[in-house]
């Protein structure tokens, strides 16, 4: 199956006021590097490609002004974004930014989920010049299945206090199925599946137990070598370590980080083997 399909997270944005500080904090963080969109930066506001290291095409942009938030928010692929967008608000997602063309490259539309979640949709562009950049980067993926660098989106998580009504608007909205899955630090979690997929893309926290304590959240997940040291290494640049580095028996090491405008991102390592 292709990680560009319907319904697949296949992006992240960061929304912001001002890029500059978003670059300087996730640059030397996780070795991302950037590149402006002359195909999408307007009026002086800029939309900023992200590239993880080695990568031939970015997997996420910063886009400056009219976001709706602070905020980092997932992107699903869709064929139709105002069919969906249509389709979602009848489960409850509400509507920030309304199904927009961006010349021949995309339409594009961000909503928030019943939990209050932004998320975007997007539809892939049949420009020539973005086919064969796809094209690449489905190799590079391939690869990358095998051998993922450190800095690259390696999936999502979503942290709810109402998991039926979760499951339920990523299930009817988007095909997503969910399985049961390890226990980390007393926190029931989900595995999350893509419409068809064989193996999970991301992880549901069910902090149902919390008493209040959590918030809803849906966040991308980066891959590092070590998820104790770049924690630490956030908190030093002003971002703050919202759930400590933690796993189930011999699972990955996750750790749950606010960047200092406020947003949340997931760090992961894999476990070493002996």
């Amino acid at each position: 199956m292709s990680f560009m399909s319907p319904g697949q997270v296949v992006w992240f944005e960061i929304g912001t006021t001002d890029p500059r500080p978003v670059t300087d904090f996730y640059g030397p963080l996780l070795g991302w590097t950037f590149e402006v969109d002359p195909d999408s930066s307007i009026d002086g506001r800029t939309y900023t490609r992200i590239l993880a290291p080695g990568a031939p095409w970015p997997m996420g942009a910063i886009q400056q002004g009219d976001t709706g938030d602070e905020a980092i928010n997932l992107s699903i692929l869709s064929t139709d974004v105002h069919a969906d967008v249509d389709k979602l608000t009848d489960l409850g997602a509400t509507v920030v930014v309304p199904a927009t063309p961006v010349g021949d490259v995309t339409v594009f539309a961000r909503l928030k989920d019943p939990r209050g979640n932004l998320f975007s949709l997007f539809s892939q562009s049949t420009s020539q010049r973005f086919e064969e950049r796809i094209a690449g980067t489905e190799e590079y993926m391939q690869q990358a299945a095998f051998t993922p660098k450190p800095g690259t989106m390696t999936g999502f998580e979503i942290g709810t206090t109402d998991v039926k009504a979760t499951t339920a608007f990523y299930t009817q909205g988007f095909g997503w199925r969910f399985e049961k899955g390890d226990t980390i630090g007393d926190v029931p979690t989900l595995a999350v599946f893509g419409p068809g997929a064989e193996y999970p893309s991301g992880l549901l926290w069910d902090h149902s137990g919390d008493n209040g304590g959590t918030a809803d959240y849906v966040m991308p997940t980066f891959l590092v070598t070590d998820v104790a040291a770049t924690a630490a290494a956030a908190q030093e640049d002003g971002g703050r370590v919202e759930q400590q580095p933690g796993s189930a028996p011999g699972g990955p090491v996750r750790a749950r980080i606010r960047d200092p405008r406020g947003n949340r991102f997931a760090l992961l390592s894999q476990p070493t083997t002996r």
